[in-house]
């Protein structure tokens, strides 16, 4: 018995779904695994972030440093 073309068209729709579903968990799957990694970045730039301003001496002078402006 050869089946009718409705159960042929069903069969190739479960098949499109069950494909398109792990393609689906697979994606789902990669964006977790790069906002795990986006995480981390963001923990490592913060950290560089602040080694580096805790070893560059500022730019601006204190104000005890500071000399007066010509005009005083």
């Amino acid at each position: 018995m050869q089946p009718t073309e409705w159960e042929q068209r069903l069969e190739a729709l479960e098949s499109k779904l069950a494909f398109q579903e792990y393609t689906i968990d697979q994606l789902n799957q990669t964006v977790v695994q790069h906002e795990l990694e986006m995480i981390r970045m963001r923990e490592q730039v913060r950290l560089l972030i602040d080694k580096v301003k805790d070893s560059a001496p500022s730019i601006i002078a204190s104000q005890s440093e500071e000399t007066p402006p010509p005009h005083y």
